[in-house]
C-alpha cells in the first residue's frame, strides 16, 4: 500500500503530523507495518483529519524526534 504522506510533514503538540495525519509512531513503523496494519492506520485518516481541522503544524518533523520514535518502535518488536 502506498504511504498517506503528502510530503508537508510537521507536527502538532501531541506528535501528529498535520500533512498526513500519522502519528509519528506510524510514520516510523509504515514500512514494517502489515497491509492489514496499514489499511486500519489509512481507515482512522478522515476522523483524524475532522478532528485536527483548523490546526496547524506546529513543529517540522526534526531528525531527533524520528530517531526517538523509530527507537521506541524498534525496543517494541
Amino acid at each position: 500500500m502506498q504511504s498517506p504522506c503528502v510530503a508537508r510533514c510537521g507536527l502538532n503538540d501531541d506528535d501528529y503530523c498535520m500533512g498526513c495525519y500519522r502519528h509519528i509512531d506510524e510514520i516510523v513503523a509504515w514500512s514494517k507495518a502489515n497491509e492489514q496494519q496499514q489499511q486500519q492506520i489509512v481507515a482512522a485518516l478522515p476522523a483524524r483529519k475532522s478532528q485536527f481541522e483548523g490546526d496547524s503544524n506546529t513543529q517540522i518533523l526534526s531528525r531527533d524526534k524520528w530517531l526517538a520514535a523509530q527507537a521506541k518502535i524498534t525496543r517494541s518488536v
